[in-house]
């Protein structure tokens, strides 16, 4: 949570110098914001986690620590203007991470390495429905939040597997609904708009495949398990 707190006030930081350094320049592309629909793609990275709740009462005292890494995020944008400060927009693209899952009781059900540890990696068809609302355009600025919801579909999702976690297996659900809210900043440059943005993605459902066993040490104690993330996303329209 620091690593994001120090992101998010960096990125603001990255904001407000922009907007200072605008004050004397000539407009660049007076008339992109004039045209009905628009089309880009977008690079980024991307930082998931999972959220962790856990039934009452929890008899074993387990818990589960997720070790998240930085991915990355690659797709397609397509923009309809529906009036001059809201558009829609469809953001479809890939989005890659893995996690490390390290499982603790008091009962002593992990106390080696082998069933401690589970490793979970996903590459997701990331398939947002956006609402954008931008302030009005500063000289070659303008600030926007955004928000809507979000279908995941899981490619490595082992959600069909046979095996479980005793077998090893730590299994996830193929689809997933999201809903995702960020902020950012569209720069009109000479020859194309760039946006920087700030993504927040919260899963709407349990993500989990649960044990074949009801009394699994893995699952059982787990209500609900679902991603949290944050990703910086690059835009070029």
């Amino acid at each position: 949570m620091k690593k994001i707190l120090i992101f998010c006030v960096c990125f603001t930081f990255f904001i407000g110098a922009t907007a200072f350094s605008q004050r004397k320049k000539i407009e660049n592309l007076p008339n992109f914001d004039k045209k009905p629909w628009n089309f880009g793609y977008y690079l980024g990275i991307n930082k998931n986690s999972f959220l962790v709740d856990y039934k009452s009462p929890n008899t074993n005292n387990t818990f589960v620590e997720v070790d998240e890494s930085f991915g990355f995020l690659v797709g397609v944008m397509v923009e309809k203007r529906l009036h001059k400060n809201f558009s829609l927009r469809f953001e479809p693209g890939l989005m890659s991470n893995v996690k490390k899952l390290y499982f603790n009781n008091e009962v002593g059900d992990f106390s080696e390495e082998k069933d401690r540890l589970r490793e979970v990696s996903g590459t997701y068809l990331h398939m947002p429905l956006l609402l954008k609302f931008s302030a009005d355009r500063y000289k070659n600025i303008k600030p926007y939040v955004v928000g809507g919801l979000a279908f995941d579909y899981n490619f490595s999702s082992n959600q069909n597997n046979p095996d479980d976690n005793s077998a090893g297996e730590f299994r996830m659900k193929k689809s997933n609904f999201m809903y995702e809210l960020g902020i950012g900043i569209d720069l009109y440059l000479p020859y194309f708009k760039f946006s920087p943005s700030l993504r927040g993605i919260f899963a709407l459902n349990n993500e989990i495949t649960r044990d074949n066993s009801a009394t699994s040490p893995w699952t059982a104690p787990i209500d609900n398990f679902a991603t949290r993330g944050v990703f910086l996303k690059f835009t070029f329209e």
